[in-house]
């Protein structure tokens, strides 16, 4: 068999989850919407759900409608 085989042991993996390294992405990470970042549109969606639920609040006399997500 060719090639190098990395063990690690349980205990140790578990030390790297709480380094800093593993909670900052790396500086050469791509940009790419929807998968590393929120796509532009997502956004806009997002803003907009947000305003519909605010003017809904803001209705007097009318009752509270659940909506499946």
């Amino acid at each position: 068999l060719a090639g190098t085989r990395i063990i690690c042991d349980r205990k140790f993996l578990l030390e790297c989850k709480n380094s800093p390294a593993a909670r900052t992405p790396p500086c050469c990470l791509p940009q790419t919407p929807a998968v590393t970042s929120l796509a532009q549109s997502s956004l806009v969606k997002l803003e907009e759900l947000k305003e519909r639920n605010e003017s809904k609040e803001a209705m007097p006399g009318e009752q509270p409608r659940h909506v499946a997500p």
